[in-house]
């Protein structure tokens, strides 16, 4: 398995990075995996040094995907290290929170530039790689994506994108023998969302108005992740999978009247 993941020092990315190293040394595989981030930092270096400690063959690559050039260069660096590539996974992603009446001009578009541009470069420079090896594409979407988020900026309207983006190119893309999909998380929990989930009433108020009452956790992210690009999956392509603990179903439950739910 041979497979670029971008975002991949915390968070989200690491738990990808380790599911897939699990599962491919578990096959008896060794597993090349590029990972990628805006720049150098010692979470990096750390997550190709565990990686590398269990048995799988890491790189660490940097690159400002804000950059038009970054994505190209990271697919080429990536392609160098790992001899091809069967999947990629898109998880790179940032948020500027605002309400969009008083919304700067350079917050939308560098979350645009980031977040959907970003994706599609990188998905435009990965495809000679992904239709010789007839590979996967996954990208990182949001329920945001799904469901508007009052405050969020320009975060839901990139996410709405990047699944439009992926249902596109998934369409262009299925007689190459590539898969595109795109996976949308709910509430997780991340190094990022980490000081939100400090608060205790905050934490227990998200945990009610989840299905499964839980906030998620990487590995959960990381394990559809792994079926997206796995052979169980090989008949899926221009898929939003939602994994949300039931919240983004579960409106009607909150409305007075109804029988209690869950």
């Amino acid at each position: 398995m041979r497979v670029l993941i971008t975002g991949a020092s915390r968070g989200i990315g690491a738990g990808i990075a380790r599911r897939l190293a699990n599962d491919a040394l578990a096959r008896g595989e060794t597993p090349h995996l590029a990972l990628t981030a805006s720049r150098e930092s010692d979470d990096l270096t750390a997550m190709v040094a565990e990686l590398e400690e269990q048995g799988a063959r890491a790189r660490a690559l940097v690159g400002d995907m804000a950059d038009p050039a970054s994505p190209a260069r990271l697919v080429e660096q990536a392609l160098a290290f790992c001899g091809g590539l069967d999947g990629v996974v898109s998880n790179v992603g940032i948020m500027a929170p605002g309400r969009l009446a008083e919304l700067d001009q350079a917050d939308w578009d560098r979350l645009f530039d980031v977040n959907v541009r970003g994706t599609w470069l990188l998905a435009k420079a990965a495809y000679p790689a992904l239709k010789a090896s007839r590979g996967s594409l996954v990208n990182i979407a949001s329920m945001v994506g799904v469901h508007p988020h009052p405050g969020s900026g320009a975060y839901s309207s990139s996410k709405a994108a990047v699944i439009m983006l992926t249902q596109q190119l998934a369409q262009e893309w299925a007689a190459d023998g590539i898969r595109v999909n795109s996976l949308s998380p709910g509430m997780i929990h991340t190094p990022a969302t980490d000081k939100m989930y400090r608060h205790p009433e905050v934490a227990m108020r998200r945990q009610e108005v989840i299905p499964m009452h839980q906030i998620g956790q990487p590995a959960h992210i990381a394990g559809v992740v792994a079926f997206l690009l796995g052979e169980g999956a090989a008949y899926m392509t221009g898929q939003n999978l939602l994994a949300d603990g039931g919240f983004a179903g579960s409106i009607m439950a909150h409305i007075s009247g109804l029988p209690p739910q869950g």
